[in-house]
C-alpha cells in the first residue's frame, strides 16, 4: 500500500518562514543599530540625530547629539589599552575623558561639548560618520594613536573647528578634502600617516597657520598656487613630490618661517624667488636632484638660520654672500658636486657658523669625491636661465681666474666648528628641522608637538614606522611626544612646537616639554653634521586623567600661532586648560629627514 506523500516539507517551509519574520518592536531595534553606525563611506543624513531614539535625558539637545556621536564612536574602538573611554557611559558627555565642555558661542545659555583631546591614548580604531554631529567643537585632537581608515565627509560640518590634529596614526587615502570645509581652520596637522595622491591647490587658498603634511605618500607636482598661501610654516618632507620649487613661493615673504622639502623627488634649478623669503629662518630641500648653482638672491634671506641642500646635484662654488648672512647658523651643503667656497667662508666657520661640506669636489681636500664622479655632473653645468623651473644661472666667466670664481679653500688646514651650531629660535609655529627622530613620551622630540599656552596631556604613543634614507650624516627624524606633533628642529633635541596661534619656535630643546635630546650627528667629513627633527607637539590638553601610551618617535612640529576666529565670533573662547600647546609622541626615525 503507498502512503500519500507527507506533507512534513511544506509545513516545516511555512513555520520557517513564520519564525523568520520579524515584529515590530524587533525591526525597530535593528534600524536603531544600524543607525548608530553608518557606513564608513557615507555623509551624514540630514536631521539624522532625530532618527535616533535614546532613553536618556540630556540638558539641551546639543548634548544629546554630542551623545550620538560619542556612542558610535565608541563602537569603532576595536583597543582602548587605557581604558580611555572606559567612563564614556551615560548622560553626562561632559565628564567623559578627553572630552571638555564650554558655553556654546551662540548661546551663552547652553553648555555645549567644545572640545576632543585623546592625544597618545594608543587607541586604535575608525573614525565614524556620526563625528559629524559634533559641530561645536573648536579642537579635534587624537595624535598618536592607531586610528585607521579614511576622514569622513561627514566632518566638514565642523565649521568652527580651529585646529585639526590627527598625526601619527594609520589614515590613507587621498588628501582628506573635509578639512577644506572647516572654514575657521588655522592648525592642521596630518603628517605621519599614509595619505596618498596629489595635494589639491584649494589648500593654500585657505586661512591656515600651519601646514604639516610630511611623513605620507603625497606625489605629484607641488600647486603653482603655494604662494597664496598665509602660512608661516610648511612642512612637506619625506613625501613624492615631483617637479619643482613653484616660483611664487617668493609671495609667501610676508607670513613664511619655515619651508621644510627634504626627502622627495624634486628637480631643476632652486628659482632665484627663494631670495624673496626674508622671514624664513629654516630652508631645507635636502635630499632632492636639485641642480645648478645656488641662486644669487640667497643673500637675502637676512632672517635664516639654518640652511640645508644636502644631497642634490649642486655645482659652483659656496658664494661670500651666503657665508656672511646675519643669522645663519648651520649650513649644510654636503654630498653635492661644489667645487669650493669663498674664502670668507672660512673665516665665517672660524667665527661660529657650522659649515658641513663632505662629500663635494673641492680639489686636496678629504672625504671629497673623487675626479670621475665630479667630471660627470661638473664637466656638464646647467644653465638655469633657460630652465622652465627657473633658478640661478652660472656665474658669467672673467679673463682672470682669481676674480672669476672665489679661492677654494684646503678643507685639510680649515678650522672645524667645535660647538654644535646655536639653537635655532622660530615663531610660534612648530619648527620643522628633520634629521634624527626624538622620542616621543612626554619628554618633546624633534617630531611634531608644538608646546601650546595649555599644558599637553603627557601620553606617549607607538611611533609611526621610519623610513631610512641612505645617507652617512643623515638620521632619521621622528614625531614629537603624545601631544600632539610639532615640525622638526635643527639641533640635537627637538624644539617644542607652538599650535596655530603662536609662530615656529626653533630650539634645541623644546622649553615647554622636558624630552631627551637628540644625539649629534657625525657626518662624514670632518666638521659635525647637524641634522634637524620635528619638535614635539603639544595639543591642547582636556579636564581628563592623564593618559601614558608606549613612547613613539615622530615628526616634531613647529609651533603656530594661528589668529583669534574671525570677527563674527568675537566671543570664541578656548575650553579651559586647553591652550594651544601640542604634543605629541616623535614618530620613527627617518633618515635625512
Amino acid at each position: 500500500m503507498a502512503w500519500p506523500k507527507s506533507p512534513l516539507p511544506l509545513l516545516l517551509s511555512i513555520f520557517i518562514i513564520t519564525m523568520m519574520a520579524l515584529s515590530d518592536v524587533q525591526a525597530s531595534s535593528i534600524a536603531r543599530r544600524k543607525l548608530l553606525s553608518l557606513p564608513r563611506d557615507a555623509d551624514l543624513p540630514e536631521d539624522y540625530e532625530f532618527t535616533v531614539e535614546i532613553k536618556v535625558e540630556f540638558k539641551n539637545h546639543r548634548l544629546r547629539r554630542a551623545y550620538i556621536a560619542l556612542e558610535a564612536w565608541k563602537k569603532t574602538i576595536f583597543s582602548d589599552p587605557f581604558n580611555f573611554t572606559g567612563n564614556w557611559v551615560g548622560a553626562d558627555v561632559c565628564s567623559y575623558n578627553g572630552i571638555f565642555c564650554e558655553r556654546a558661542l551662540d548661546d551663552d545659555s547652553l553648555e555645549v561639548v567644545a572640545g576632543v583631546d585623546l592625544n597618545g591614548g594608543d587607541i586604535a580604531g575608525y573614525l565614524p560618520v556620526e563625528l559629524g554631529l559634533l559641530t561645536d567643537i573648536s579642537l579635534f585632537h587624537i595624535n598618536s594613536n592607531r586610528f585607521c581608515g579614511i576622514i569622513p565627509k561627514s566632518m566638514s560640518r565642523l565649521t568652527i573647528l580651529h585646529e585639526f590634529d590627527i598625526s601619527n596614526n594609520m589614515f590613507v587615502g587621498e588628501f582628506p578634502m573635509a578639512v577644506l570645509g572647516m572654514p575657521l581652520l588655522k592648525f592642521l596637522d596630518i603628517r605621519f600617516n599614509d595619505f596618498e595622491g596629489n595635494l589639491p591647490p584649494e589648500i593654500f587658498e585657505k586661512e591656515f597657520d600651519a601646514l604639516f603634511l610630511n611623513h605620507n605618500r603625497f606625489s605629484g607636482i607641488i600647486p603653482e598656487n603655494i604662494g597664496n598661501s598665509k602660512v608661516s610654516v610648511v612642512l612637506l618632507a619625506n613625501n613624492k613630490f615631483s617637479g619643482c620649487i613653484p616660483k611664487t613661493i617668493g609671495d609667501m615673504m610676508d607670513t613664511l618661517n619655515e619651508f621644510i622639502l627634504s626627502n622627495n623627488k624634486i628637480a631643476g634649478c632652486l628659482p632665484e624667488e627663494i631670495g624673496k623669503l626674508a622671514n624664513s629662518s629654516v630652508f631645507d630641500v635636502s635630499f632632492n636632484s636639485f641642480t645648478g648653482f645656488l641662486p644669487k638672491s640667497l643673500d637675502g634671506l637676512k632672517k635664516v638660520e639654518v640652511i640645508d641642500v644636502r644631497r642634490n646635484q649642486l655645482t659652483g662654488v659656496i658664494p661670500t654672500s651666503v657665508c656672511q648672512l646675519p643669522s645663519l647658523a648651520n649650513l649644510t651643503v654636503s654630498e653635492n658636486y661644489f667645487k669650493g667656497m669663498a674664502p670668507e667662508c672660512e673665516k665665517a666657520e672660524a667665527s661660529g657658523l657650522a659649515i658641513n661640506d663632505g662629500g663635494n669636489c673641492f680639489p686636496d681636500s678629504p672625504e671629497q669625491k673623487n675626479s670621475t664622479e665630479c667630471s660627470k655632473v661638473v664637466d656638464k653645468p646647467v644653465d638655469c636661465s633657460k630652465s622652465k623651473c627657473g633658478g640661478a644661472s652660472p656665474p658669467p666667466k672673467r679673463t682672470t681666474p682669481s676674480s672669476s670664481v672665489p679661492v677654494v679653500i684646503d678643507r685639510d688646514t680649515a678650522p672645524v666648528p667645535s660647538r654644535l651650531p646655536p639653537a635655532v629660535h622660530s615663531p610660534p609655529p612648530p619648527p620643522v628641522h628633520l634629521s634624527s627622530p626624538p622620542s616621543l613620551p612626554q619628554p618633546p622630540v624633534h617630531l611634531p608637538q608644538p608646546p601650546v599656552q595649555s599644558p599637553p596631556l603627557p601620553v606617549h604613543s607607538p611611533p609611526p614606522p621610519v623610513h631610512l634614507q641612505p645617507s652617512p650624516e643623515h638620521s632619521p627624524p621622528p614625531p614629537p611626544p603624545v601631544f600632539s606633533p610639532p615640525p622638526p628642529v635643527y639641533s640635537p633635541v627637538p624644539p617644542p612646537v607652538y599650535s596655530p596661534t603662536q609662530p615656529p619656535v626653533y630650539s634645541q630643546a623644546p622649553p615647554p616639554v622636558n624630552s631627551p635630546p637628540r644625539p649629534t650627528l657625525n657626518s662624514p667629513t670632518p666638521p659635525p653634521v647637524y641634522s634637524y627633527v620635528p619638535p614635539p607637539v603639544y595639543s591642547p590638553t582636556l579636564n581628563s586623567p592623564t593618559f601614558k601610551s608606549p613612547p613613539l618617535k615622530s615628526p616634531a612640529t613647529l609651533p603656530v600661532n594661528s589668529p583669534t576666529p574671525p570677527p563674527h565670533f568675537e566671543n570664541f573662547i578656548l575650553p579651559p586648560d586647553s591652550g594651544f600647546v601640542y604634543a605629541s609622541p616623535p614618530p620613527p626615525v627617518f633618515k635625512g629627514y
